[in-house]
């Protein structure tokens, strides 16, 4: 069997299924019509042949990558006012350039196929992505024609594959013009509503007032949630009121209501979360208090709704995304299904995380957050010893975070990201404490900003204020999916601290709930070495080579941002530990 280079073309069409299931039989004629009309007539006219048709989807080869891409603008060109016809069909097309290999009555296989099959899933309905081998064979005006999409790892494929998307023509961003304004917020919108005050007098209705605002403050810190203001809901007191018919009126997913009574010298405070298109009830919770500490109960229980909330929404949203057919999903989405991989941090679900975040760019480059978490995800392969080159991911993080900042300037999270990365790459120390204050000057309830804080002064040698810093951020994510690196923060900021007791605690703690994050195995073993704890010393050397079996101290000690006497110490107790250099 010869090999041959080949441009390849796959195309189907988005919410086939769907359409299908809705109106099978208009479906299938639309369909044939737009095949036969219009999709492979075109074929001959740019030099290709059909190598295989299966229901809704076409495998094309032509001669050469520009001959592919002439079809595949121009079919998507045609389509559009096509649609006019009949109901409306949107086909994804996916262009590569690769080894083929021909077989038996026409047909073709090998690597090539394999990679241009499995990079379709990532075209978005109406456009045309390609891999980078493809944009490289194109003259260059033509390749100038598509924006860099970044990596992407496909099923099946062991080595990344660098994507671009084809940008729009000038006419047909004329034919099809963007909304005024921005896309609606696509995020869980909830609303708080008065709470009823239950025999409680003016005080009462005062604290519930209180307790509502700090609610809403620290719900709307939180970057995953869009809520309504204060004075939207300002209607609904005093009244009964049916959740389902305020979320109607008040355009949200989400309510929460609740009351508050006195008891003797007490407060109790009752809250209902509500999901205001079903009615049912999601969370429903009690808090007390001594009435004679007024203001911090009214902090503590704000706090407390709060962190119990957003996890249940992170949890419902998280579902209500894994129901939707892939073609209906935007950005929230698809962002949400990446971190639901990114949590798992196996290799296999975090390369995955990395093609859906992706898309969330691609499908919404003004949302911000996708970008935040891909640099995020760059900090975490540095972590976890599974980046080729720790230098450039961490160049990566550092760009996608800017870039998330030239979207949203008070993202917390990126800033934090951006920091952390200027600091763990460059060393840049000073450029790093700018922008973390900025982090928690726009974020103070985002834990990660205070983590990094921790981290920051860890790196310095500040082991008091490194403790209390990990501490907060620990205290800001009771159930953050990464609360272990919170813990494990928390563990090298009580070795930097000279607690090495608290160290293995905290390392003990975040080894348990995540066993697979290497910073967090590598803290351990220099606590239990500073400890004296010898016995338990082999087995978590053992357990951090089984994580990262490439680990070897020379190339930690070239990349650790900890410092001089520090950074020394540290290594020379994972050498007492037997790990290599």
């Amino acid at each position: 069997m010869e090999r041959r280079l080949a441009a390849i073309a796959f195309l189907d069409v988005a919410g086939y299924s769907r359409l299908m299931g809705a109106d099978e039989d208009a479906t299938l004629r639309r369909w044939e019509a737009l095949r036969r009309g219009l999709i492979e007539p075109r074929v001959a006219d740019w030099r290709g042949r059909v190598v295989d048709r299966a229901g809704d989807g076409l495998f094309v080869e032509f001669r050469s990558a520009s001959d592919a891409l002439g079809w595949a603008a121009g079919v998507q060109a045609a389509i559009a006012p096509a649609n006019a016809d009949g109901p409306e069909l949107r086909v994804r097309i996916a262009l590569h350039l690769g080894d083929v290999i021909d077989g038996a009555d026409g047909a073709v296989h090998g690597d090539g196929v394999n990679t241009g099959a499995r990079l379709q899933a990532f075209a978005e309905p109406g456009r045309v992505i390609a891999s980078k081998a493809f944009v490289d064979a194109l003259p260059g005006e033509a390749g100038a024609r598509f924006a860099d999409l970044g990596d992407l790892h496909l099923k099946n494929i062991a080595r990344p594959v660098r994507a671009f998307g084809l940008r729009a023509a000038r006419e047909e961003v004329r034919r099809h013009p963007a909304p005024p304004g921005r896309r609606p917020d696509p995020r869980p919108s909830i609303a708080v509503l008065p709470f009823r005050g239950d025999g409680t007098g003016p005080d009462g209705a005062y604290f519930a007032d209180g307790v509502i605002e700090g609610i809403i403050h620290v719900l709307a810190s939180l970057e995953s949630l869009f809520v309504i203001s204060r004075g939207s809901t300002l209607g609904y007191a005093g009244a009964a009121v049916d959740p389902r018919a305020a979320g109607r009126a008040l355009g949200v997913r989400y309510v929460l209501h609740g009351s508050v009574r006195r008891s003797g010298g007490g407060l109790r405070i009752g809250t209902e979360l509500t999901d205001a298109e079903t009615g049912a009830v999601i969370r429903s919770d009690r808090h007390e208090g001594a009435a004679a500490d007024l203001f911090e109960l009214q902090d503590r229980i704000s706090v407390q709704a709060a962190t119990a909330i957003a996890p249940h929404l992170r949890e419902r949203e998280l579902a209500r995304a894994m129901r939707k057919h892939p073609d209906s999903m935007d950005s929230y989405d698809l962002l949400l299904q990446a971190l639901d991989h990114l949590h798992r941090l196996d290799p296999e679900s975090f390369h995955r995380s990395r093609g859906l975040l992706q898309r969330a760019m691609a499908d919404d480059p003004d949302y911000a957050p996708p970008h935040s978490y891909a640099a995020w995800w760059h900090v975490l392969r540095i972590a976890q010893g599974w980046s080729p080159d720790p230098v450039a991911d961490s160049a990566e993080a550092g760009r996608l975070a800017a870039a998330a900042i030239e979207r949203d300037r008070n993202d917390a999270l990126a800033l934090a990201l951006h920091g952390h990365a200027v600091g763990y790459a460059a060393k840049d120390f000073a450029t790093a404490t700018l922008l973390l204050d900025r982090a928690l000057a726009s974020g103070p309830n985002c834990a990660l900003a205070w983590t990094f804080n921790s981290l920051l002064c860890g790196w310095l040698g500040d082991g008091p204020n490194a403790v209390s810093r990990a501490e907060h951020g620990l205290r800001l994510s009771p159930f953050d999916p990464f609360a272990f690196l919170h813990e494990h923060v928390l563990s090298q900021a009580h070795y930097v601290n000279g607690d090495f007791d608290a160290a293995v605690f905290w390392g003990r703690q975040s080894t348990a709930r995540n066993p697979r994050h290497a910073p967090s195995l590598r803290t351990l073993v220099a606590s239990l070495v500073a400890a004296g704890r010898r016995g338990e010393v082999c087995d978590g050397a053992q357990r951090l080579l089984a994580v990262e079996p490439s680990f070897g101290l020379r190339a930690f000690a070239g990349r650790t941002p900890l410092r001089g006497a520090l950074r020394d110490r540290f290594v020379d107790r994972l050498r007492e530990a037997g790990l290599p250099d």
